[in-house]
């Protein structure tokens, strides 16, 4: 790959014709409307009050050190939530409404169009950001710091920005955090948990996009599943489908696991050739826009459901509908994994031998989903219209080579919820269905 610095020998007349692109340019997602962008920074300057936030965006990876799998660069959730754009090295500065000057401040590096011969045309400063972003204001980069600083003093010196992993590496941002620029230092990570915990119109409109897709993609899967096939081919069948009706990228590494490896929580190597008799659990999901989706389906490789295996499978499935009738407004996460055990353990019988198959049931039942698989919020928080969860319990049998996971992705309504990946099959007999039509389109070939 070449990577090296573009010399002068480009013409003045094929840089003029380098146009700077719109956000999330070609993306099949489109851009945020510029509507929802400033309710969603509105919302954060009603929150946080007197004091300065600054945000930084994520920077370009080295394509020859990270092994970066899609490309070189996705942008920082937060960062995108609040402006929608892609550009790499830009900073984001917000006074609350309590301060003598509440402002917003986008400043975004200047145009290379040496470098863009190499990495296609940017977005700079300049009218076409402040309009796609809605923030009138908008300078170059390359002032950010110093004026930074001064934005920090004149707001009573209460300084809000990322702690932990989710923010990324910055000496500058340290600096003013510990050299007395700022005196009270605050973690912005849960004023923007509670906002991206309730979805507008434009995130669930992508969410529901991520799940369908997924969801053809399980259903792909299982047309083209049989004995003999490895779990790299299923792979490559799931992601093509994904990608082909407009993932960017993966959620998370996709997890094939055929037999044993079908008992292994988190096995995504996607090495093993299935076997005749062997279950198979698929737990994959594209990304649309910057939000994923997170499905899983379990079934036969051989395309019919063994007695045994039809009675975990359905005491599984069984479990997760009772979890999902219990889906309304006012209830909590914690409630409805207890549900879910309690039926799965007064229904178990001696399906799973001496004990109750509850005791092979070890993950949680849900997590919160949006711009990653394991999304940000308060798990103590009551649901609320608009809060997208999963609901995947299981039930995995390592001496038995037997693991039946189902999961879907739950959208809280006002009347209770909507299954957003309803269109994978989850019944035994529309998976039998499916697989069948999968094994006569085969023969036909």
């Amino acid at each position: 790959m070449l990577r090296t610095t573009v010399v002068a020998l480009v013409s003045a007349a094929a840089l003029a014709a380098i146009q700077p692109l719109h956000a999330q340019s070609g993306s099949p997602a489109g851009p945020v409307p510029v509507e929802r962008l400033k309710a969603r920074r509105a919302a954060l300057l009603g929150r946080i009050g007197t004091g300065t936030v600054v945000l930084r965006s994520a920077d370009e990876r080295d394509l020859e050190k990270d092994y970066a799998q899609d490309s070189d660069f996705r942008q920082d959730n937060d960062f995108f939530y609040l402006t929608g754009l892609e550009t790499p090295g830009s900073w984001l500065v917000m006074q609350g409404r309590d301060t003598a000057a509440a402002r917003v401040v986008l400043y975004v590096p200047e145009r290379d169009t040496l470098q863009e011969r190499w990495t296609g045309p940017k977005l700079g400063p300049g009218p076409e950001i402040a309009a796609l972003t809605g923030i009138d204001d908008v300078r170059p980069a390359g002032k950010a710091e110093g004026e930074i600083r001064g934005f920090v003093f004149g707001a009573g010196r209460r300084l809000l920005i990322k702690f932990g992993d989710a923010a990324p590496k910055n000496d500058f941002l340290d600096g003013l955090s510990h050299n007395g620029v700022a005196q009270k230092v605050e973690d912005l990570r849960p004023h923007m948990a509670a906002l991206r915990l309730i979805k507008d119109d434009d995130e669930i409109r992508r969410m529901r996009r991520a799940a369908q897709l997924s969801a053809d993609g399980h259903k792909a899967a299982m047309m083209a599943a049989v004995p003999g096939i490895w779990e790299y081919e299923l792979e490559s069948v799931l992601e093509a489908v994904f990608r082909r009706e407009g993932a960017e990228r993966v959620g998370y590494p996709s997890i094939v696991g055929t037999g044993i490896n079908g008992t292994v929580l988190h096995y995504d190597q996607n090495r093993r050739q299935s076997a005749p008799g062997d279950m198979i659990v698929i737990d994959a999901a594209g990304e649309f826009g910057y939000y994923t989706a997170d499905v899983t389906r379990s079934f036969p490789v051989s395309g019919k459901f063994t007695p045994h295996q039809k009675a975990v499978y359905e005491l599984v499935l069984a479990t997760q509908q009772t979890a999902m009738d219990s889906v309304h407004a006012g209830q909590t996460i914690s409630n409805l994994n207890r549900i879910s055990r309690e039926y799965m353990r007064s229904h178990s019988g001696d399906l799973c031998g001496a004990k109750s198959c509850d005791n092979y049931y070890p993950h949680s039942l849900s997590h919160w989903l949006g711009m990653d698989v394991h999304d940000v919020g308060d798990y103590r928080t009551p649901l609320e219209p608009g809060m997208i969860f999963t609901i995947e319990p299981g039930i995995y049998l390592p001496a038995e080579s037997l693991g039946v996971r189902i999961e879907d992705d739950i959208l809280v309504t006002a009347t209770g919820y909507e299954n957003l990946s309803a269109g994978a099959p989850r019944s035994v007999a529309d998976i039998e269905k499916l697989m069948a039509q999968g094994a006569k389109e085969r023969k036909k070939k």
